[in-house]
């Protein structure tokens, strides 16, 4: 029998070294008992970069790195197979070239037929991109698990399919108050109130993230002191490629700083309500009183009538200006309140707001006076806001300053500002009082609380000044007699040019409210103001008379029967080539009344009661 020819179902040597020879993947050969190479295949030398030639007869260590070397690894690996018939690991490796492969490496112990060691088989194989590929996945775990670990601002850990807590995080430790040692194993059912753990709540957020993949919710948990937060929470199913659950990722967010914002700020929209129905409600029925004693003030009446009319007036306006304050003051803080934007001069805010106060000046017998440096400085802003500023200011001075006192206003320049101050001799600010003095409801001391109102004024002004880019200080020494001295500053602007205008001669007015004792009152003050005034109670009126009696302005209600005022204005511009000037007089005082006015085409807004200087200026000015 020739070498090729065997019994079936053998193989001889010759089939073995094909069956070898044939293999490209790995690197198969046999080293002596010392470890020189004695065989070498084609997958060798593709694996190892050497020739059949250049390897034979050299010692396997030329394929280990330095540092195996100097540990005696192929020592160790050889005594490993002698003595236990075989050795497997996983490690680098070295080509002839020297790069590094990562090799899968047998290396089994083959004894002769007399059973006495006669070498050793090596088969290799390069798992470089395996290699390769489970770095990155071990990288990427690792930055994933570096950065889970780090994350402060949220509570990130893992459930186990019961629920029980397996991971934590620095942001859990922040968020909940526990170290990893005394909570991992937990339930996680300890984070939650007693009351919302005793309805099973916790096990229903796991059935339903095991049902859909995913729980998201909102509400209390329970930190390690006891104390309790707002919680955004999401859990999260995760599974293996299967589809097998191998637990739930938990991500719990505290919210509780927004939840206190988002209160506040309903707190604040309910409070604006309430303010704009309390100032509505306030308004309508001051305006009758207001209008009927400004009436009786305007006409020959008895001493003592006009006192009492005088008093009537004075209460009416102190009550009108806390309602506007406290309107004012709403709109400030919830951000609703609009600026114009104009050129202001500083000159004629001051005449305006000491005409405005003069009466409460007079009433105490104070002295007021005017000074400045000569300069006329203007700034970019609201002139009715200005005024209010400044008379805010005065009726503060007013208010503390005993009678006989004196008041003093000054206006000057400095390179870029502007500056107002109002000082009077009353008996100043407490020092422990002055850092409250713009806070609101604050009143200083038992001496200024004695004095009532609601401690508006002043955080009003600073809002106030504050929306025109500028600050208010206040000084006082806190010495009865020296008073104290608030000082308005605010950016200047050059002075613009002035162009003049000039007004048509009118006389009828007419007045449309649906009260009847406001718009008695109300047409008693306009023939007092000597206009001819004339009334109707309804819309569809309103558009009859001004069709048909051309009145030269309007006094105009918003809350009307049949139609509403600002439907009365918006068929007046589609009716009526050209309508007459309309005037709002309304309980309605909101900035989006009032702009709702200026969109109607309304030439000004006049809250109720009606600021009788104020009706007179606007007549004035419309009528000539």
């Amino acid at each position: 029998m020739n070498q090729l020819e065997h019994p079936a179902g053998t193989m001889n040597d010759a089939d073995y070294r094909l069956i070898v020879e044939s293999m490209r993947d790995y690197a198969i050969f046999m080293l002596d008992p010392s470890g020189v190479v004695l065989s070498w295949n084609p997958g060798a030398e593709r694996l190892k970069g050497y020739t059949t030639p250049e390897i034979i007869g050299q010692h396997f260590s030329r394929f280990y790195p330095p540092e195996l070397l100097a540990k005696e690894w192929p020592r160790h690996a050889l005594e490993t197979a002698r003595d236990t018939g075989k050795f497997e690991e996983e490690g680098w490796r070295l080509r002839k070239d020297g790069t590094r492969f990562w090799a899968h490496v047998i290396l089994t112990r083959l004894d002769g037929p007399d059973g006495r060691l006669r070498g050793f088989s090596k088969f290799t194989r390069d798992l470089t991109e395996r290699q390769q590929e489970q770095e990155k996945l071990r990288a990427s775990e690792e930055r994933f698990r570096l950065m889970v670990e780090t994350v402060k601002d949220y509570a990130i850990f893992m459930l186990d399919p019961s629920g029980h807590i397996v991971s934590w995080n620095a942001g859990a430790r922040a968020t909940k108050g526990y170290e990893a040692t005394e909570i991992v194993g937990k339930h996680f059912s300890i984070f939650y109130p007693p009351e919302v753990a005793a309805t099973g709540f916790p096990d229903h957020e796991l059935k339903e993230a095991y049902r859909t993949g995913r729980f998201e919710d909102e509400g209390w948990r329970v930190r390690k002191d006891g104390s309790r937060f707002w919680a955004s929470v999401v859990i999260t199913a995760v599974r293996d490629a299967s589809g097998q659950l191998h637990g739930y990722s938990k991500v719990t967010r505290d919210l509780s700083d927004r939840r206190k914002m988002s209160q506040l700020q309903d707190e604040n929209q309910r409070m604006n309500n309430f303010l704009a129905v309390l100032g509505h409600e306030l308004r309508n029925p001051l305006a009758p009183i207001a209008n009927a004693a400004e009436v009786l003030n305007r006409r020959e009446q008895s001493p003592a009538i006009q006192r009492l009319s005088q008093i009537m007036l004075r209460q009416v306006r102190q009550i009108t200006r806390l309602v506007d304050d406290l309107m004012d003051l709403g709109r400030t803080t919830g951000g609703k309140i609009r600026l114009e934007s104009r050129p202001v001069s500083l000159a004629d805010v001051l005449e305006e707001a000491m005409e405005s106060a003069r009466p409460a000046v007079l009433a105490k017998s104070h002295s007021i006076s005017l000074s400045g440096d000569g300069s006329q400085p203007w700034i970019q802003g609201d002139r009715a806001r200005m005024v209010q500023v400044v008379v805010n200011l005065l009726n503060n001075a007013v208010k503390f300053t005993p009678p006989q006192g004196a008041i003093s206003v000054s206006l000057e320049s400095e390179v870029e500002d502007a500056l107002i101050r109002v000082r009077d001799n009353g008996p100043g600010i407490a020092p422990s009082a002055l850092p409250r003095v713009f806070e609101m409801f604050q009143q200083g001391d038992e001496r200024a609380r004695a004095l009532g109102g609601l401690g508006l004024g002043l955080t009003l002004v600073r809002q106030l000044v504050q929306l025109h880019g500028g600050e208010v200080t206040a000084h006082s020494s806190g010495i009865a007699g020296e008073g104290s001295e608030f000082t308005v500053r605010l950016p200047r602007m050059a002075a613009p040019v002035v162009i003049g205008s000039s007004a048509e001669t009118l006389k009828r007015v007419l007045i449309v409210d649906d009260e009847e004792d406001s718009a008695e009152t109300l047409s008693l003050l306009v023939e007092a103001m000597g206009y001819e005034p004339f009334s109707v109670s309804d819309g569809f009126r309103a558009l009859e008379a001004i069709k048909s009696r051309h009145p030269h302005v309007v006094l105009l209600d918003f809350g009307l029967p049949g139609l509403s005022g600002l439907e009365v204005a918006r068929r007046l511009r589609m009716e009526v080539a050209d309508p007459p000037p309309l005037v709002a007089v309304t309980g309605h005082g909101q900035v989006t009344d009032r702009q709702a006015s200026l969109n109607a085409g309304f030439y000004a807004h006049l809250s109720k009661p009606v600021d009788a200087g104020e009706l007179q200026r606007i007549l004035d000015k419309l009528l000539g």
